[in-house]
């Protein structure tokens, strides 16, 4: 996978084009373990394949497994450093004038298509091994930290309730377009289920009339 970026003066580049030989290979590394383990999942199961399994038909150590990934559910959770790194230019816009909710609708928009490569294959190893989903690192783990921070900036009253009920809204609505999602459906179907359910949401979230 390429990962592209757009600079300030609005060109693309290739991630690779800025990254020295070391982070190159670091990514490459990340990439050829993320690969090789979602690999064995999908053919054994998340429960039956271990960190063990993963560094060794990745040709690493175990150590060199922690190095990059801090727990084998982080395999399936974390974004590609190159889909991280257009995550964090899409929050950069700042969308000057747009509401709240708007705001937050379009970043999370523009979060899914980031996710299209990879989401179904989460999808269906989700219905495949249970513990995956009860696991303590959520899909969210990799995004969530960022979009609170962006959240808690957009919020100008400084109201840390509305942040926090703003947030725990947005994610239920993505929660329950995933599971109304069937991964053996078209991505643009989800994306639709997606707009339609922040849609519902925002409307309960917006002010009332005194």
């Amino acid at each position: 996978m390429t990962g592209f970026f757009q600079t300030a003066s609005g060109q693309r580049c290739a991630l690779s084009a800025v990254m020295g030989l070391r982070e190159r290979k670091k990514l490459d590394a990340w990439r050829t373990i993320r690969s090789t383990a979602l690999r064995l999942i999908s053919e054994r199961g998340f429960d039956a394949v271990s960190v063990e399994d993963i560094a060794a038909a990745a040709g690493v150590s175990r150590t060199t497994f922690f190095t990059y990934f801090p727990n084998k559910e982080a395999v399936v959770h974390d974004l590609d450093p190159a889909e991280l790194q257009q995550w964090r230019e899409l929050l950069e816009d700042p969308r000057d004038g747009m509401p709240l909710w708007d705001a937050l609708t379009e970043v999370l928009l523009g979060l899914a298509r980031l996710l299209e490569q990879r989401l179904p294959l989460q999808k269906r190893l989700f219905a495949q091994s249970p513990e995956l989903c009860q696991s303590s690192r959520g899909p969210c783990a990799s995004y969530q930290p960022d979009l609170e921070e962006w959240l808690s900036r957009r919020t100008t009253d400084g109201d840390d309730l509305r942040t926090a009920l703003t947030f725990s809204t947005a994610m239920a609505a993505c929660t329950t377009a995933i599971a109304a999602w069937d991964p053996d459906d078209s991505y643009e179907h989800f994306r639709e289920i997606l707009r339609d359910c922040l849609r519902w949401a925002g409307a309960g979230l917006a002010r009332p009339v005194s």
